[in-house]
This record gives structure tokens, C-alpha cells and sequence, in this order.
């Protein structure tokens, strides 16, 4: 069966109907590229009966892109004949393109990477008005560029400028939003009114060419040559390399395609794009990022993490204790998603301030087009505060968001769990207590579990599920349910003091500070950090997070230590903690001053002290980056490697996905075992040695990284 259904009909139009057998969705796969040699060869024979061409999808989605097992496997070897295949695709693509027949796209649903590409090859585009559709090219999020022409033919369609942010962030829209970007032509209010609409565009255009297949053709917004776009582009790779830090090909490979392609005719500007893709598709950080983000994060979304053999749960009332930032932030991503939820705080007061959080996230939303007042009030409606325990009564699903304080949460879980509904799920939000330790305080600690949201909760995507010693695998796959119930992505760690983000995130923050207190300058380590990859330096995360909040986890985790009999080893960055705010009261952020001044009016910038109490120039200037950039990421890959070692965590891929979407570890690595992986197990094992003779043993290779390393095997 071709992946293509070829009709002819009596009307001389013929619909090209894409329909891979065996798929959930359209790919450009082996079995498509076949079906579209034959397709085209059949045309090219029937072009004197044909008066136009419409291509149409079987699927719920229009067409889904190039098929990543495919491109995920491409190495340096295949190179000349990935090349080969992508341009002898391309030249069917362009075939159709140029003869001389009006081709119009019917879009009825998704059309993203090569399934736009395919559009866009068309000289017409209707896309159904409907807006769960999305339009775009992200394969830049992938490490990837857009390699079925879309470097090539978007810019000659809208202008170089209009399409840079298609091109080089990824960005997607809705069907009003293509037609006001002039990506397509056309809105269809149902599959009839768009094969009509497409019918009637090729009555009424007998003969078509593209625009950039026209005698005289000029770019839309100026060719790279014209004076003002000239200017623009002299500063484009300045701006471009302070947004990725050098860390990411891709965006910079799309702006050599396609300002180069646009400086030549489109068939030579066509192969420049394929280069520049055949070497993003061998380079590593397309494999990194391909590897995480897709086929990772795939396995974690389909449920690979959550208990085999229990029916889904659709949770209906949940309870959120404590209105202060976090509890706010959970009322709203659950009320968000259709779900009753009881925000409780220790005042009605405080319970109204917490809610007022969601009113003005919604607010934002309604000012910007983005959604209706009705909406919101129907969002703010399912939010009921209180302040009595007894309005919790029939929740499904209690989650405790408190102050870190194991004293504290043990109230609140003998308060509020007897509301619950029978088999009902409480839940605490504890960033680093032991679950185990939490659920003495519960009378049903099999229905006990750890709920670790991260901050904002409304634009982090990650929750950390831990589980406690006695937490049952019907309370772990019914908590995964309401994780992805509301949206977010959910990743499964087993119990321990700091779980595995808290610890990991730890080990990032507490390096930079040591760094600070070894006379390394400020500026270097907050620089090291960016340029490393990580979304900011420590010292403004040890700011943000406050320092005060560390030092009360410090201080409970010690104290549980000792109390289990434990030994508390001390980091050399408390110390400077403990000076910057008992010594000079600089707690952070939200006190106003911390490492960095928070002036009023005016960006925040270092404290001059900073220099003077800890620097010492000489270390200052003889230090180099690599090494800086070294310590940051190797110390948390070898906690990560830790935390595996000690089955905290369960599985590599919750490793990629929650070093990167909860703590922020550098994307372009594919996450912190992935890192490890790309970097050579054994290369990385010496290099962490060395690492632990010049700065401590906290970066001795655990024995889990050894046995991998004397056998070179990659963690799976």
C-alpha cells in the first residue's frame, strides 16, 4: 500500500491524499520518500489531464516532519549519502512545484517541520480555522534546522526577518495568526468549504509559478545586499551569540542558510541548506537534544514511569494547603485544567492573597487577546478559599505546600487527611525532606507521596514525584495521573534527603559560592555558569532562591542527620552564606540585597564588596574558563551519577528530563547522564579526577561511574 493515494477525478484535479500505512501520523520516512518518487513520476506522465494538484493528509494531523529514528541515527560515515537522500527528496518536492500546475495544501490539522515544508512547497495553503491547529518549524529545539526547504522558501515568501523567529526559535502559531504572517492564504470553516476553496484557486490560476521562480523576483523586507537589511544582518550574530551562548548550532547554521541561499537562485540555495542540516544531523548536540527531548521525554509522557496495572484516576477536588507562593502557583495550574481546588492558608486573608496570584495570571492573559473574561471568571470560579480544614472535606487529592519546616507539615497532614475521600492521596510539596519521615505523621502512609513542584509553578513544567518507603504503586500511578493531568511532565524518584533535583541543584549553587569564596571574581563565575549552559549564573539563582531559605534547609538537614545518627558533613560554601547574611545581612533577592544590588530604578548588578571581601586577583586572573565551566557541570553530573547509584533515581531518562526541565541543567547536553555519555564515560571519569585533586573529593568519580568507565559503557 503507497504511503500516497493518487485520484484523478472526473474534474481533472487530482488529490494527492498522504496516508503512511502503519502510523499514527505522516512522517518522511523511507516509505514516504518511495511513495513520492512514484507520485511524482505518475504526474509528470499525467500532466495533460491534470488542471491542478491538491495535497491533502488522511490523519488528524496535516503532517508530522522528518522521521527522528531515522536522522537520530545518521553518523559522520553516512554524511555524502543522508545528503544525497535529502536533496533527491527535495527534487521531487521542487517537481511538483514547478510544473506549471497550480498545487494547493489542504491543511486539516498540525503542520510542523517538514509537514509546513511540504505546504509551503505548495502555491496555495487553506488550513482549517480551528484553533487546536499549530503551524511551524521547531527543529531548532531539537539541534536541528529545517532541511525540506523551509531556510529557503519562508524567507522569499514573508522576508529574512519575519521568518527569523520561525526559523531560529521555533516558534508556532495558530491558523489567524499564519494567515495574518502570511504563512498561509486561506481559513476553512470545515473540510468541504477547504477541498472547495482549494478547487476554486485552481480554476481561477490555470497556470502557476512561485514567486521566486519569476523573472524580477525581489525579497520581501530586502535582500541581505540592501542597505537597511545589511545593517540589521552586521549585528545578527552578535545578537544571535548572546542568546545561545555559543552553546547551540543550530540557531546560527539557519541564519548561514538562509541569508546565503538568499544571495543565489533557489535551487542553489536549496543545497546550501542541506549541508548546513547534514552537519547539524551529525553533530552531537542535535544528538543530545534529539535523544532527550524527543525520545525521552516521549517515553516519560506515555507513562514509562508509572506502575503497570492501575486503572487512570481523573482527580476532580484538590486541596492545597498554605497560599503562599508555591500553593498559589498549584491552585492555579489545577484549576487551569478543569479541577475544583480548596486553597486553604491560616487566614481567609492570606487564602484571598493567594488566589489573587491566579486572578492576575488570568488577567494578563484576557489584556492579551489570550483568552475571554468569561474563561477567566470560569478559571477563578473552581478556586475556593478558606481557612477551616473542613472545607477540604471529599478532595481526592490533598497536597501540603507549607514552610520547609518538618514540624509544621506533620500538623497540617493530621489536619487535613481525615477530609480526604476514601483512598484519597496526600501529597507534600517538601523540596528536600524525607518522604519517609513526613509520612509518620499520616495514619495511611501507603496513600503518602511527595508532590515536588518548582517555582513559578505556572511556567515550570516538571514535577518530581517521590516516593517513601511505604508508598503504594497505586498512589505512585494515580499521582502520575494528576501530574499529567494538569500538564506537567512527571518524573519518578525513589526517598531521600534533597530527592534527586534539590541535591542536584545543590551541588550547582553551592560551586559557584565555593568559587566565590576561593577568590575566583564574581563576574567570571556568574559568566562561567551562562556560557556553560545553564539559563543563569549561581550566584543570581543563590539570590532568587534567597539565602536565609538555604541556610533553614541546611539547618533541618543537619539536624535530622544527627538525630538519625548521621554524620553532617559541611560544604565550604556555608561559610560564605553564613558571612553574607549574619555578617552583612544580604539575604537575597526578595530582602533587597544579596550578591547582587537590587537598586529601584535599574538593572542589578554585583556588589562592589564583593571584590573586597573575597577576591583575589592574582587567582582572578591566572583561572580559566574551561575549568569554571567544568566544575559547574561536571559536579552535578556526578551527583546525578550518585543518585542513580543509590536508587534515588530509577531511570536515565528521569535523570535527562529533570536535571534539565527542573533545575535547568545546559539543554544543548541532553541532560546531566547524557552529558556524561556524549563526553566519553572514561574521558569523563579522568577528567573528574583531576577535578577532585585540584578542588575536593566532592568530584571523586563514584563507583557506579568507575565500573562504567573501565568497560566504556554509556549509561542506558
Amino acid at each position: 500500500m503507497s504511503a500516497i493515494r493518487y485520484e484523478l477525478g472526473s474534474d481533472q484535479i487530482l488529490t494527492l491524499t498522504i496516508d503512511m500505512p502503519g502510523q499514527s501520523a505522516n512522517t518522511m520516512n523511507s516509505a514516504f520518500r518511495e511513495a513520492l518518487d512514484e507520485t511524482v513520476s505518475k504526474v509528470q506522465g499525467d500532466l495533460e489531464n491534470i488542471l491542478g494538484i491538491v495535497i491533502a493528509s488522511a490523519k488528524k494531523t496535516f503532517f508530522a516532519g522528518g522521521d527522528l529514528k531515522e536522522i537520530h541515527k545518521v553518523t559522520c560515515d553516512d554524511a555524502q549519502a543522508f545528503e544525497n537522500m535529502v536533496n533527491g527528496m527535495k527534487a521531487q518536492m521542487r517537481a511538483l512545484e514547478t510544473c506549471g500546475k497550480p498545487v494547493v495544501a489542504a491543511i486539516n490539522g498540525a503542520a510542523l517541520g517538514g509537514g509546513l515544508e511540504i505546504a509551503l512547497a505548495c502555491h496555495h495553503r487553506i488550513v482549517l480555522n480551528d484553533n487546536s491547529i499549530q503551524l511551524g518549524l521547531p527543529e531548532v529545539t531539537l539541534g536541528l534546522l529545517p532541511g525540506g526547504g523551509g531556510t529557503q522558501r519562508l524567507p522569499r515568501m514573508i522576508g529574512l526577518e519575519a521568518a527569523f523567529p520561525f526559523l531560529m526559535e521555533g516558534k508556532k502559531v495558530r491558523p489567524s495568526a499564519a494567515l495574518k504572517a502570511g504563512i498561509v492564504d486561506e481559513l476553512a470553516d470545515s473540510v468541504e468549504d477547504m477541498m472547495a476553496k482549494a478547487r476554486a484557486f485552481i480554476e481561477a490560476n490555470p497556470k502557476c509559478q512561485q514567486p521566486w521562480d519569476k523573472k524580477g523576483f525581489k525579497l520581501p523586507g530586502g535582500a541581505p545586499h540592501h542597505p537597511a537589511m545589511a545593517q540589521k544582518l552586521a549585528i545578527a550574530p552578535a545578537m544571535l551569540k548572546q542568546k545561545t551562548k555559543g552553546c547551540y548550532p543550530a540557531p546560527e547554521r539557519i541564519l548561514s542558510a538562509a541569508v546565503e541561499g538568499a544571495q543565489v537562485d533557489f535551487d542553489n540555495g536549496s543545497l546550501i541548506e542541506t549541508r548546513y542540516f547534514a552537519e547539524l544531523v551529525i553533530g552531537q548536540v542535535a544528538k543530545n537534544m534529539t535523544g532527550t527531548f524527543w525520545f525521552q521525554l516521549n517515553d516519560i509522557n506515555a507513562g514509562g514511569s508509572r506502575p503497570k496495572g492501575v486503572e487512570k484516576e481523573n482527580f476532580t477536588k484538590v486541596g492545597v494547603l498554605g497560599a503562599g507562593m508555591m500553593g498559589a502557583g498549584i491552585a492555579y495550574s489545577t484549576a487551569s485544567r478543569g479541577i475544583e481546588v480548596v486553597l486553604k492558608d491560616i487566614s481567609l486573608e492570606g487564602a484571598e492573597k493567594g488566589k489573587s496570584y491566579s486572578e492576575n495570571l488570568l488577567a494578563k492573559k484576557v489584556s492579551r487577546g489570550r483568552m475571554t473574561e468569561e474563561k477567566k471568571t470560569e478559571i477563578l470560579s473552581r478556586i475556593k478559599t478558606t481557612d477551616s480544614a473542613a472545607d477540604l472535606e471529599g478532595c481526592d487529592l490533598v497536597i501540603e505546600a507549607v514552610f520547609e519546616d518538618s514540624d509544621l507539615k506533620a500538623k497540617v497532614t493530621v489536619e487535613a487527611e481525615p477530609k480526604l475521600v476514601n483512598n484519597g492521596i496526600f501529597a507534600s510539596n517538601t523540596s528536600t525532606i524525607p518522604i519517609t519521615q513526613l509520612a509518620q505523621a499520616s495514619a495511611k502512609p501507603e496513600n503518602f507521596i511527595g508532590l515536588h513542584f518548582f517555582s513559578p509553578v505556572d511556567k515550570m513544567q516538571l514535577v518530581e514525584i517521590i516516593v517513601g518507603e511505604k508508598t503504594s504503586d497505586e498512589t505512585l500511578a494515580r499521582s502520575f495521573d494528576y501530574v499529567q493531568q494538569i500538564g506537567k511532565i512527571p518524573v519518578v524518584v525513589n526517598d531521600s534527603r534533597g530527592f534527586f533535583t534539590s541535591r542536584v541543584f545543590g551541588t550547582f549553587v553551592n560551586e559557584g559560592i565555593c568559587m566565590l569564596g576561593e577568590g575566583i571574581h564574581p563576574s567570571s563565575i556568574e559568566n562561567a555558569g551562562l556560557l556553560a549552559g545553564m539559563p543563569v549564573g549561581p550566584l543570581t539563582i543563590s539570590d532568587e532562591v534567597s539565602m536565609t531559605l538555604m541556610q533553614h534547609i541546611r539547618t533541618q538537614s543537619k539536624k535530622d542527620t544527627e538525630a538519625a545518627g548521621g554524620t553532617w558533613n559541611a560544604h565550604p560554601a556555608e561559610a560564605i552564606i553564613d558571612q553574607m547574611v549574619n555578617g552583612h545581612n544580604r539575604k537575597g533577592k526578595a530582602a533587597g540585597a544579596g550578591f547582587y544590588e537590587y537598586p529601584a530604578k535599574g538593572k542589578k548588578y554585583l556588589w562592589p564588596e564583593l571584590e573586597t571581601l573575597y577576591v583575589d586577583n592574582d587567582k582572578a586572573c591566572q583561572v580559566k574558563l574551561q575549568d569554571l565551566k567544568d566544575r559547574i557541570l561536571f559536579i552535578q553530573a556526578i551527583e546525578t551519577v550518585r543518585c542513580l547509584e543509590e536508587s534515588v533515581l530509577r531511570t536515565v531518562e528521569d535523570a535527562n528530563i529533570g536535571s534539565i526541565f527542573g533545575i535547568g541543567y545546559a539543554p544543548w547536553t541532553g541532560g546531566a547522564i547524557q552529558f556524561i555519555n556524549q563526553y566519553g564515560v572514561r574521558a569523563f571519569a579522568e577528567r573528574a579526577r583531576e577535578l577532585a585533586a585540584a578542588h575536593g573529593e566532592r568530584f571523586a568519580p563514584p563507583a557506579l561511574l568507575l565500573e562504567h568507565a573501565e568497560q566504556e559503557k554509556p549509561f542506558t
